[in-house]
């Protein structure tokens, strides 16, 4: 990820995930490179998750409902993973309810309770994976693909930029309240991130997608339905931008939205836009939608939740989706 001063430098938000490892087995190819659609130089990276029926099964039984309630967020990592071994003293964190929203959705709102229903609560939902030896989350979104299969979710939460990809990686539509989930769980088959994000961490391409296995025999569009995406959009404008944050005030088991108009980079170090949100870690990944219809819950997913500065809590960062995105998007819905 790019960093400049230590008091600009971005920090990710997912409740989680700096430095995937590969958990109880020999990490698999690490990456390959794909030529991008005709026409397209983009360079994109894919990872074989879990390519067989008994090792989709393996991740499935991997996520009982304890682990997913255990689930770290990012803030821990270091000391998880420190020569201090805090790992066996860390459990689920409680956290504080956060207002509720009206029921009528609010255009400006810098973190409410989503409580309107519609599409948007069956096509977001959480990401479990595991780093180092640890669980933890992220949120994601389903998108309308050629293959039925396709998350979108951003790059730190598949691939640590320059490092290792995640394992067990699953994905749970419509989460709810204490691990419910009501249209099941899907376990990553083919992941995809962009190569300026696997060579550097360019917080400019910090998107993935995750081609997901089928369960029940089940394509996940078929069950929760899909939200549409677009690229090279027009910038700035209204946007509502969902997910499950995990870090206090939030506790992870409510889907979440900022919705505001968009404002770009004020330190010019990215493409990346702007919108005024107080979501915590555990958010990374999840989707920004604009033309979005509160009524349905439907709308287009032209961004995502990426990093803060750190001399700014209140603003979440996305990536423009591009060309770059949409070379990413062509290879995934393929796969």
């Amino acid at each position: 990820m790019t960093l400049s001063t230590p008091l600009l430098a971005a920090a990710s938000l997912l409740a989680g995930l700096m430095g995937p490892a590969v958990l109880g087995a020999a990490p698999g190819p690490q990456q390959a490179a794909t030529p991008a659609p005709a026409g397209k130089r983009t360079e994109i990276v894919e990872h074989v998750a879990a390519r067989t029926g008994a090792e989709q099964r393996r991740v499935l039984d991997y996520w009982t409902p304890q682990r997913m309630a255990a689930a770290l967020p990012i803030s821990l990592l270091d000391a998880v993973t420190g020569e201090r071994g805090l790992l066996k003293n860390l459990t689920g964190r409680p956290g504080v309810p956060k207002r509720q929203a009206a029921a009528r959705p609010e255009m400006n709102t810098i973190g409410s309770r989503w409580v309107t229903g519609g599409l948007v609560t069956k096509t977001t939902g959480r990401v479990f994976m595991t780093v180092a030896g640890a669980d933890f989350v992220c949120s994601a979104s389903t998108i309308r693909s050629a293959n039925k299969d396709v998350v979108v979710t951003a790059g730190h939460c598949v691939k640590d930029g320059t490092g290792e990809w995640a394992a067990n990686w699953t994905f749970v539509p419509g989460y709810e309240v204490g691990g419910e989930q009501p249209y099941g769980q899907y376990a990553a088959r083919r992941m995809f991130v962009a190569g300026p994000w696997s060579r550097s961490g360019d917080d400019n391409y910090d998107v993935g997608m995750v081609a997901l296995a089928t369960s029940g025999g089940k394509h996940v569009a078929d069950v929760v339905g899909t939200q549409e995406i677009a690229f090279n959009s027009a910038r700035g404008g209204q946007v509502f931008g969902f997910g499950y944050p995990a870090d206090p005030p939030y506790d992870g088991d409510h889907l979440v939205y900022c919705a505001g108009r968009l404002k770009d980079d004020p330190h010019s170090q990215t493409r990346d836009q702007g919108l005024g949100c107080d979501m915590t870690a555990g958010s990374s990944g999840g989707p920004w939608m604009t033309t979005f219809d509160a009524a349905t819950g439907k709308g287009t997913i032209t961004s995502l939740s990426s990093f803060k500065y750190s001399d700014d809590q209140r603003t979440m960062y996305g990536p423009y989706f591009g060309d770059a995105t949409k070379a990413l998007f062509s290879t995934a819905e393929r796969a």
